[in-house]
């Protein structure tokens, strides 16, 4: 995506697939953080060490989740920004006389 030429749908698609994928992981990593917490905190037994493991885990995966679900809207919006473009410049061309 480095190079002079502007991405291909192709490339922004997959590009947006592969966002989406680490924002689900990452929502799924957290959700299973939280449901142990709650299991541990559920048991008077259990020890505060790996609530503690579950809670550090948390506290780093927020911020990442917030900085890729960023970075996937800017990517939809840049991609919509492109579309738009590209679909303007193929309705002049077809308006211009052969």
């Amino acid at each position: 995506m480095l190079s002079d030429r502007p991405p291909t749908e192709a490339e922004l698609r997959s590009l947006s697939e592969e966002a989406d994928a680490w924002v689900r992981a990452l929502h799924a990593q957290i959700q299973s953080s939280e449901q142990r917490v709650s299991e541990l905190s559920a048991d008077p037994t259990a020890s505060l060490a790996p609530i503690a493991a579950e809670l550090r885990r948390i506290e780093s995966l927020r911020p990442e989740l917030l900085e890729v679900t960023s970075l996937h809207d800017e990517l939809e919006t840049r991609a919509r920004a492109m579309r738009t473009e590209w679909l303007l410049r193929q309705a002049e061309s077809a308006r211009r006389p052969t």
